[in-house]
């Protein structure tokens, strides 16, 4: 059997931009002296003109994101998560949502993935910060096909965006020939009757997996990928929720504020339902190999298939 292919989503994000320069003259790309890691490096490369270093001024570089969207360009302001939605997070609430303007915020290395740059750059906080940012849109993509879908999604939506991009390399889950990328639209991946998991980002991967090994127990789970937490697909939760009677959310975040806390808001309205979250347990995370902190904070799918079968 063939193996796998696995592309990081931040890798997804740079060829994304840099195909889709051409049409878009418009589509102009920031950094923060960090293009080599966000790999908007291949836009610079291909249009050299469009692409602009702000320096470790990630602050300053969501200021000029903001200005060069009032002069009519589609502004992508690139730089690691922990950077864009933490030190920039005044900025990019006051000068980007507040005026809701037309910028594209891409955060790569996002969540505890990052590995062994530590705590202080795993970012586990993202997705909570940019959700209470009024009209601010975010998205995680699952993978290589879904990633460039979004960052065309992006483009094409008239509005702040914030899009949350890995450092690891995950498994390519959809097929480029018939995936379709819809805002606010979950994808139901995987039928089930007994407990319904939605995930996001590299966790729909981890989740797909550990949905077979529950298959095994004769357990039948739903699994759906939730790749736009805001706005979140309410219609798609409920109808899962009141279909299994049981909800699992797997993220590679806080359970606080992110995918979990979005899901349960919703059923709390509107469809009570039991619920589980799996994701980084109110903790910081520590320098380490990326696959061996998955693990460690039971993020992988032999811990969400463990924690799911106890559960149920």
């Amino acid at each position: 059997m063939s193996e796998v292919k696995k592309i990081a989503t931040r890798e997804s994000y740079g060829n994304a931009l840099a195909e889709l320069g051409a049409e878009y003259p418009n589509l102009v790309v920031l950094d923060a002296d960090l293009a080599g890691a966000t790999k908007t490096g291949v836009f610079k490369k291909a249009f050299p003109d469009r692409h602009i270093d702000c320096g470790i001024a990630e602050g300053n570089m969501m200021g000029v994101a903001a200005g060069l969207s009032t002069a009519g360009k589609i502004p992508f302001a690139s730089t690691f998560a922990m950077f864009a939605a933490g030190r920039a997070f005044e900025q990019v609430r006051n000068s980007i949502g507040y005026p809701h303007m037309n910028v594209k915020i891409g955060a790569t290395h996002a969540g505890i993935s990052v590995g062994e740059d530590g705590a202080s750059h795993q970012c586990n906080e993202d997705i909570a910060l940019m959700r209470t940012i009024p009209g601010m849109v975010v998205i995680n993509p699952a993978d290589d096909v879904e990633a460039k879908a979004a960052v065309k999604a992006a483009i094409d939506y008239v509005g702040p965006v914030y899009l949350r991009f890995g450092r690891l390399a995950v498994p390519v889950i959809n097929d480029p020939a018939d995936y379709k990328f819809e805002l606010g639209k979950g994808i139901t991946l995987r039928e089930g009757k007994d407990v319904t998991i939605i995930a996001t980002g590299l966790e729909v991967s981890e989740s797909l997996e550990a949905a077979k090994l529950l298959e095994s127990d004769g357990i039948s789970a739903e699994v759906i990928n939730i790749h736009t937490i805001k706005p979140l697909d309410e219609e798609l939760v409920v109808a899962a929720a009141k279909k299994t009677g049981k909800v699992v959310t797997v993220e590679e975040h806080s359970i606080i504020g992110g995918l979990g806390g979005a899901v349960a808001e919703v059923l709390a309205e509107k469809a009570p339902t039991k619920m589980l979250r799996i994701g980084v347990m109110d903790t910081f995370g520590e320098s380490g190999p990326a696959k061996a902190l998955i693990e460690k904070y039971g993020l992988d799918a032999k811990s969400i298939y463990e924690k799911v079968k106890a559960w149920l």
